[in-house]
């Protein structure tokens, strides 16, 4: 993967955790799909929030923990936010119809996305969230050329 691919960053705190969310909204002009990775705290909900509200949601993100799937109907488009965390069979996906969620026009972000391996479309971009001390470090690698695009418009931020 070339560097173009990937974009390293630290994040502060929490706020420097959303603002990333919201360069990464800024940056999308159709669907995109974001996988979240890091362990429990380590900020995948946070950034979402960033990107939800960027994108226009105005309100409280929450991680849709038990109902699998939390959508927002915002005037530019759909997003949906999924937390895998307690599925117990990614087959249970294909019950709830999850082929229907990921359209071209739509924004998926999904939290614990290996438990959907072989469930869901692979992504645009991982986003690798970690504990830094106190701060967090994230790690994007993009995986389609829609994703390197919009790696390539935020990695000014950097």
């Amino acid at each position: 993967m070339s560097q173009n691919d990937t974009l390293q960053l630290s994040l502060a705190d929490e706020d420097a955790t959303i603002a990333l969310g919201r360069q990464l909204a800024s940056s999308i002009s159709e669907g995109a799909v974001f996988y979240m990775h890091g362990d429990l705290g380590a900020g995948k909900t946070t950034m979402t929030r960033g990107l939800v509200q960027g994108l226009g949601h105005v309100g409280n993100v929450k991680s849709p923990t038990y109902t699998l799937v939390e959508p927002y109907e915002l005037p530019e488009r759909l997003v949906y936010h999924f937390d895998l965390y307690r599925l117990g069979d990614p087959e249970e996906l294909e019950f709830m119809g999850i082929r229907d969620y990921f359209s071209t026009q739509a924004v998926c972000i999904v939290e614990w996305p290996e438990k959907g391996h072989g469930y869901i479309p692979n992504p645009d971009i991982d986003v690798y969230l970690a504990y830094e001390g106190d701060a967090r470090s994230a790690t994007l690698k993009a995986h389609s050329e829609r994703g390197k695009q919009l790696l390539a418009t935020i990695s000014s931020y950097a």
